[in-house]
């Protein structure tokens, strides 16, 4: 695989990262509620979610090449209708989501964060659609071995999409901070004086 192909992949990669999924709202709603930790925390077991994703990939896409070079070029097609079925998706979804459609989420220690993040990913069968029809478009079987190519190309996304739901983790944060900011000099202000009941009775 030459640089050229990891360039493009690259760039396409960022291009689709940059459209929130549900993992992001995952991730966007357990940092409003619990913080920057908790949400990059969620962040990492996502990672790992889709890790599993990348090895699973792997492993198939190596079985259907050994099964005939046609059945993988299906793959690719096949792929490609996928994604330009999920960008029609995208572009006539619904453009009018706020921070009031982000899934809600019960506080929990940042132990079960992880492990709840890592299983919410890895029992998300369209990462495992996504990939498989992704992959393999920069995937070619003259350039070596596509057990590598795919796994190289997944290590790329999984660090890119880390960096990404990060970014979205801490700006979640970021919102969430500066809202309690503003809420509680609010609260100060509407509470009562304790003194104010006691200073009318003396008067």
């Amino acid at each position: 695989m030459d640089f050229t192909t990891i360039w493009l992949f690259v760039i396409a990669a960022l291009t689709l990262l940059i459209i929130p999924g549900p993992a992001v709202f995952y991730i966007m709603a357990r940092s409003i509620d619990q913080g920057k930790t908790a949400g990059l925390v969620s962040v990492l077991g996502v990672s790992v979610g889709g890790s599993v994703h990348v090895l699973a990939g792997a492993m198939g896409v190596s079985a259907i090449l050994l099964t005939s070079a046609t059945a993988f070029q299906m793959v690719k097609y096949l792929g490609a209708a996928y994604l330009i079925y999920l960008g029609c998706k995208t572009l006539f979804a619904r453009s009018d989501q706020t921070t009031s459609d982000l899934p809600t989420v019960p506080r929990k220690k940042l132990l079960k964060v992880f492990y709840e993040s890592v299983l919410v990913e890895v029992m998300n069968p369209k990462t495992a659609l996504f990939f498989l029809a992704f992959f393999p478009q920069f995937i070619s079987p003259a350039a070596g071995s596509v057990t590598m190519q795919f796994l190289l190309l997944g290590t790329i996304f999984i660090l890119l999409a880390f960096m990404s739901d990060g970014l979205y983790a801490v700006l979640a944060a970021s919102i969430r901070n500066r809202v309690l900011t503003i809420e509680t000099p609010t609260a100060k202000a509407a509470s009562p004086s304790p003194y104010g009941a006691t200073g009318g009775i003396l008067e």
